[in-house]
């Protein structure tokens, strides 16, 4: 009753018992996953020697993926051998699957009578980069909101997160500087009156990235330019193509006319915010959005008009593409690879073809992109995007207009569909990254509404992420019976409670 499903699982019989005193014995290179598993198991539990062994190996298998695993549970001890640190973290959140449900409640004190089931389990992913994107930009999520999120995403075996830190209606990143984007660009005044905003210092997001390191987690980063630019404009109109004119955060959903300028000033302001994310989070790829980005303000500007003269482009229209290179070659000249919205990458020859695209449109922009040469990861909303309501019900709560994204849609969407092939996210083949899930934040006013739009549908695009073979809808209700007193446990109320946002 795993999600997700483990690749092969034959049940054994007996039982391991976990007493008192718990006996770990990592071998060399595998003390931090058994760290991690012994957090799990409750750090007020004695260490020793003596009894049973929970024993975890880093061991070369040549013919087992990087992220997966070999699991061994018998009365007479544990064995938990992968080739890599994060096959052994994906073993240990097998191992913490297995425990009763109340084991996972944080609150729950060790008890000497948890007990893993004997089993023999072989596992491995089928996708590398298995996602889930948070948007903090247009409701502000707590930091003990996102290590939450993390632990809960390390269960599911989900190993990316993407997080939105700027967008029209608020600026979620301090950046050395430049004050004003925390002072003034993260807080805005709602339709009510209320203030309402936030932001995470250098230090904070540090922390949370080391804390997703601990569970095999990468953050991704998302600094969106040039639309999307509203907050940061409020901060520093000299930035936009308004300068003289002070404009408020904004706080309307929708896409706002107000973009970055193409000015030296601006270009020179978006670097120094890529230094200071490059600064905060290790990751190999950083996001730059490039979505939704009307050009209107530009063909208004006549510094825009004739940056696109000197540049010999037709319109201000390809300023677009123009400035995202720009922010390319940056992070490129700082040993980073870039990632964007597929929109921007519809047209042969304006991107770098080793820009990564986030396909959100549909999955056939993913496809297009990738026979095009470009490492693409499906999002498409239609099937990903948790912000949608679940049912067309009218006690359903506020959502996403025009369409719902049921569980069953999010179980049955293949981000390998019509014969694509998956690439390896450390290598430079074109193909599919993997898949992602993503919650933006319009229609999203509370922390206990998040939740009930992500769970149980985060738990289906894990199971697909992850498992390989054929995996039946009617298959995964039966394990999300089980897997919903695990959720309940860590405090996410699968299916609801209704909310009245």
């Amino acid at each position: 009753m795993i999600i997700p499903r483990p690749a092969q699982l034959t049940e054994l019989p007996g039982r391991f018992t976990i007493g008192p005193v718990l006996h770990l014995a990592p071998g060399p290179g595998a003390e931090p996953a058994a760290e991690l598993l012994a957090g799990y198991l409750g750090t007020g539990r004695a260490r020793g020697t003596i009894g049973p062994a929970i024993t975890l190996r880093l061991v070369p298998y040549p013919d087992l993926d990087p992220e997966g695993y070999h699991l061994e549970v018998h009365p007479g001890g544990v064995q938990l051998a992968a080739p890599t640190l994060d096959g052994l973290r994906n073993g240990v959140q097998t191992l913490r699957q297995l425990l009763p449900a109340a084991a996972l409640d944080p609150k729950t004190a060790p008890a000497d009578a948890w007990w893993w089931p004997s089993v023999s389990i072989r596992d491995r992913p089928r996708l590398r980069w298995r996602g889930l994107l948070l948007d903090t930009s247009r409701h502000f999520m707590p930091l003990p909101y996102l290590r939450q999120t993390l632990d809960r995403m390390a269960l599911h075996k989900l190993n990316v997160l993407h997080l939105h830190l700027t967008d029209d209606q608020g600026w979620r990143i301090e950046v050395a500087g430049w004050p004003l984007l925390t002072e003034i660009g993260a807080w805005r005044t709602t339709a009510t009156g209320a203030l309402h905003g936030g932001y995470y210092t250098a230090r904070e997001l540090r922390e949370l990235v080391g804390y997703a390191a601990e569970r095999g987690i990468t953050i991704i980063p998302e600094f969106d330019t040039p639309g999307h630019a509203r907050a940061a404009l409020a901060a520093y109109p000299q930035l936009g193509n308004r300068p003289l004119q002070r404009l408020p955060v904004w706080n309307e959903w929708g896409i706002s006319d107000d973009i970055f300028a193409v000015s030296d000033l601006a270009l020179d302001f978006c670097r120094q915010v890529l230094d200071a994310v490059m600064d905060v989070f290790p990751s190999r790829r950083i996001h730059i959005g490039g979505d939704e980005c009307p050009t209107v303000a530009w063909e208004h500007s006549p510094t825009a008009r004739r940056r696109a003269a000197d540049l010999g482009l037709s319109s201000v229209s390809g300023l677009h593409h123009w400035f995202l290179a720009q922010l390319h070659d940056h992070l490129a000249a700082n040993g980073r690879r870039t990632m964007s919205w597929d929109e921007t990458g519809h047209s042969p020859g304006h991107l770098p073809i080793d820009v990564a695209l986030t396909a959100w449109r549909d999955a056939a922009h993913g496809a297009a992109a990738v026979a095009r040469g470009h490492q693409v990861v499906m999002t498409p909303h239609t099937a990903t995007y948790f912000d949608y309501p679940q049912r067309d019900t009218p006690d359903e709560p506020p959502g996403q207009p025009d369409g719902t994204v049921t569980l069953e849609q999010v179980h049955a969407f293949d981000a390998l569909g019509g014969g694509l092939h998956p690439t390896d996210p450390a290598g430079d083949e074109p193909g599919v990254l993997g898949v992602q899930g993503g919650l933006w934040t319009e229609y999203v006013p509370t922390l206990a509404h998040a939740d009930y739009l992500l769970y149980p549908r985060l738990c289906a695009l894990a199971d697909r992420a992850w498992a390989t073979g054929p995996v039946p809808y009617d298959d995964f209700l039966v394990r999300l019976r089980v897997h919903r007193d695990r959720l309940r446990a860590l405090g996410a109320d699968a299916g609801g409670p209704r909310l009245v946002c």
